[in-house]
Order: structure tokens, then C-alpha cells, then sequence
């Protein structure tokens, strides 16, 4: 256990040695960070948007957010904690743009786009097809749970709530997506 804690610490100094670099004026530091988590933060965001060139477009977006704002991480939780943060609220901003923006597509376009988009082979279309009903705030959730595989408490952190809504918003996202999914035919 000292080992899992000493590893703990040390990824947590990792961050902050960067940060404060970074604040000092060494571009490259962030530029670590940035290799460091673009996968996650990518992840997060595909998550919740489910769409590659959203989610990359969002993870641009993300990594910029935090370039500028960077010097306001207050060092109350983990760097990673604050970052998914950002991740989620900014991905989940974008989603309710997307749903509205969507709306305005000629159907004659959505129906070319749906035709074109490569489809991710890894994953089951009809686990796909669910979270694609869901909201982008129930997609977060699942997404920082079971993708992600935070903890509660990192999952409460990173949606500014507490352990207990985490559960609670876990909860009811993980009915919702059921109900969807066994809707689905096989």
C-alpha cells in the first residue's frame, strides 16, 4: 500500500513540478503535460460527444482553456481532478451546441455524414447507439466511471459535486442507458 501511495504522491509532484515551471515561463512544461494526459482528456471528450472530430476539436479547445487559465488551478484537489473537470464541462458545453447545431443539417447532409463517418469497430453499436440517447451530463458520468475508471470520489471531484450526487447521477445514468440499450433490438 506505501508503494501504491508513494507512486500516488510522486505522479501528484510530477504535476506540480511542470505547473510551476510552466508559471516560470518554460513553454515546454506544458507541453509535457499536454503529451501526458491528451489521451485521457481525449477520451473523456469522445466520451461525452461521441464523435472523433468533436472530440478532438473539444480536446484542442480543453488543452487551450487550461493554457490560459492554468495559473488559476488552485492546488485543493489533484491537477488531473481539475483538469477533467475542464474536460467534462467544456465537452459537455460543446454537446449542447452539437444538439442545436445538428438541428440546422439539411437531412440530406445528415444523412451523407451518417453514411461516411467510419464507425469504431471496437465498440458494441448498440452500446453506441444508448449513449448516443443519453444526455451529454450521463454520458460524462459513464464516461468518467467505467471508460475513464475513476473513483467515486474522482468522479465527484471532477463533476464538482459530492460523493453522494456522484452516486446518485451514476445511478440514474446507468438506468437511463439500460433502459435504452434493452430498447435496442439485437
Amino acid at each position: 500500500m506505501s508503494g501504491f501511495l508513494n507512486s500516488t504522491a510522486q505522479h501528484f509532484d510530477e504535476d506540480i513540478v511542470l505547473i510551476e515551471r510552466f508559471l516560470a515561463g518554460d513553454a515546454g512544461a506544458f507541453n509535457e503535460l499536454y503529451s501526458k494526459y491528451y489521451e485521457r482528456i481525449f477520451s473523456i471528450a469522445r466520451g461525452i460527444l461521441l464523435d472523433h472530430d468533436e472530440a478532438a476539436d473539444a480536446t484542442q479547445e480543453i488543452f487551450a482553456l487550461i493554457y490560459r487559465n492554468l495559473n488559476r488551478f488552485d492546488r485543493k484537489s489533484k491537477f488531473s481532478t481539475w483538469m477533467f473537470r475542464v474536460a467534462v464541462n467544456r465537452s459537455i458545453q460543446q454537446g449542447r451546441g452539437l444538439k442545436y447545431k445538428h438541428r440546422q443539417v439539411e437531412l440530406n447532409e445528415a444523412s451523407e455524414k451518417q453514411v461516411h463517418e467510419p464507425e469504431n469497430k471496437e465498440s458494441d453499436p448498440r452500446v453506441t447507439a444508448a449513449m448516443e440517447q443519453l444526455q451529454p451530463v450521463d454520458r460524462a458520468v459513464l464516461t468518467l466511471f467505467y471508460w475513464e475508471e475513476l473513483s467515486l470520489q474522482e468522479v465527484a471531484d471532477s463533476l464538482h459535486c459530492g460523493v453522494n450526487a456522484a452516486k446518485t447521477r451514476l445511478f440514474r445514468a446507468r438506468e437511463r442507458f439500460r433502459k435504452f440499450y434493452e430498447r435496442l433490438p439485437e
